[in-house]
């Protein structure tokens, strides 16, 4: 790991600004360092692989790139992607994993990943382990794509992406085998609402195992758990083409 890419994380513990916890189960852990990842891709000069390395603040391994010029970045290691290989960046790059071209120049059917959704801001979309999306038809100045929940999306030809699918395939099938080591990952435990008392959850109470008690489920602050969310309406609304599959 290059101490120039890589700064400290800082642990939250869950809390907002106002010191409340806003996201529950989390804190703890063991002390990391933020890898610095290139996202934009935006260095127009081919660049070797010197080395594959873990990341513990993200699913995929990662790729150190070296370039002619001496300057190394980290980028998002695909499948297939090993020490020696050469990445490309540009319309005119080689069709090969790990290169970075825009969606004009990638062929139907391909698989990418890193893929920006405003172009020039960095890869947004699939930087998952074992994530891809497919490449689709033309429709004026956009490009279809299928991402892997099942929803298809409308962005920009200029719009980069990184050719493959991203890296560490088997990762969901992972075992992580004792609790001890969900809390070396700043996962705290968590409990059933059924579990509680009413004070603690909506669900809890009654005598002996006893079920929720209502009609709708709620979450641990009583609003309702299935049904409308409070996902905000998002500006990038009107790019869908079809809805993910539920």
């Amino acid at each position: 790991m290059l101490k120039r890419l890589r700064i400290n994380k800082k642990k939250f513990g869950g809390r907002d600004a106002s010191g409340q916890v806003s996201v529950r189960h989390q804190g703890g852990g063991n002390k990391q360092f933020l890898r610095l990842i290139d996202f934009k891709r935006d260095k127009a000069l081919p660049g070797k692989v010197v080395a594959i390395e873990y990341d513990p603040n993200r699913t995929c391994d990662i790729a150190l790139i070296q370039y002619p010029d001496g300057d190394k970045r980290y980028i998002l290691a695909p499948e297939g992607l090993a020490v020696g290989m050469v990445v490309e960046t540009g319309a005119k790059a080689r069709l090969s994993v790990g290169s970075s071209l825009p969606l004009s120049a990638i062929p139907m059917g391909t698989l990418v990943h890193n893929v920006e959704l405003t172009p020039g801001r960095g890869g947004q979309i699939a930087r998952g382990a074992g994530v891809a999306v497919t490449v689709g038809a033309a429709e004026g100045d956009f490009i279809q794509m299928k991402l892997p929940s099942g929803e298809v999306r409308r962005i920009h030809h200029t719009a980069r992406a990184t050719v493959g699918q991203v890296g560490n395939v088997g990762w969901k099938d992972e075992v992580v085998g004792k609790a001890g080591r969900n809390r070396h990952r700043g996962i705290r435990p968590s409990v059933r609402g059924v579990a509680m008392n009413p004070r603690s959850h909506p669900h809890g109470g009654g005598e002996g195992r006893s079920g929720i008690g209502m009609s709708t489920p709620k979450t641990y602050a009583g609003r309702p758990a299935v049904g409308k969310t409070r996902r905000p309406k998002k500006y990038s609304n009107k790019y869908i083409v079809q809805r993910r599959k539920k």
